[in-house]
């Protein structure tokens, strides 16, 4: 089923996001995990794949894995990165027989150590608008979902600017926004009413990331623009300090629990959870929240 009627059924709810193993001999471990997290009833599961597609079979055969072994109504990523027409056109084929009905459509990371041009990485899809533009008119019958940056995109010359990129992604079929990982609320509220200020009225839901150790954080401050506030930072410091990881990890759940708290007591549909294929910190994150 689509993923903004799904919305209409049940929320508030709760989305997951896995990344496929690369070696086939994790792929137990992963599907156990992915069962685990099952208690949660996520509303769908989306799944991603590597820079210029290099995990993009092991998508595919993941998305069915978890379709036939989980009951999750699932939706793969989709990137520009590389793509021809032609190969993306081949993956959207594929999904379908699949039964699967969403796709998040994504421009896509420069691959690191990329030394090429724009041109050659993007030259079928320069902006996720192309992408979404391209699925629209091939699978009318898909529901497909964007990226969306509360904070704005790194590359984004303003934040109205990036605005701009997320209207002319929906005025090109987009049906509904996943944003980007941030730690602060009111940024999330703020974007969704500049967003509707401009006319775009689908479902926007939040992309929380619980951290669970400092070396995640470093992790998230290089892979995305988002903010860290200076209450979250001191508690982590502090609790590294006096009990390491572990005491890390009881701030992350603490601080996402009081994420999700408040973006379902605020009015948000439901909350997307970057899972980093781990079950215990979601399970807890969720605990009694649904």
């Amino acid at each position: 089923m689509q993923i903004p009627q799904l919305i209409k059924t049940q929320s508030p709810f709760v989305s997951l996001e896995f990344f496929p193993p690369k070696k086939q001999e994790d792929w137990p471990v992963f599907l156990e995990t992915a069962r685990e997290l099952g208690r949660l009833r996520p509303l769908f599961v989306s799944v991603t794949y590597g820079a210029g597609g290099s995990t993009q079979s092991n998508t595919l055969e993941i998305c069915e894995r978890l379709i036939n072994t989980c009951g999750f109504e699932v939706m793969p990523h989709l990137t520009g990165v590389t793509a021809s027409r032609e190969k993306v056109d081949g993956f959207l084929a594929a999904i379908r027989t699949l039964g699967i009905d969403n796709i998040l459509a994504l421009r896509g990371d420069r691959p690191t150590g990329y030394t090429g041009t724009d041109a050659d990485l993007f030259a079928a899809f320069p902006h996720a608008s192309d992408l979404v533009a391209h699925i629209r008119r091939r699978h009318p019958d898909l529901a497909i979902g964007v990226a969306g940056f509360t904070e704005a995109h790194a590359e984004a010359p303003s934040f109205a600017a990036d605005l701009a990129v997320m209207q002319r992604k929906v005025a090109c079929g987009a049906d509904f926004v996943i944003t980007q990982l941030y730690f602060d609320n009111r940024v999330y509220f703020d974007y969704v009413d500049r967003l509707r200020a401009l006319g775009v009225t689908v479902p926007v839901l939040p992309g929380i990331l619980p951290i669970r150790s400092l070396a995640s954080l470093r992790f998230v401050l290089e892979m995305c623009n988002a903010r860290i506030p200076g209450r979250l930072i001191n508690a982590l410091t502090k609790a590294h300090e006096q009990g390491g990881n572990a005491a890390v990890y009881d701030i992350g759940v603490a601080y996402a629990r009081e994420q999700v708290r408040g973006l379902l007591d605020g009015g948000a549909p439901g909350v997307h959870l970057y899972t980093l294929n781990k079950a215990d910190m979601c399970l807890a994150v969720m605990d009694g929240l649904l």
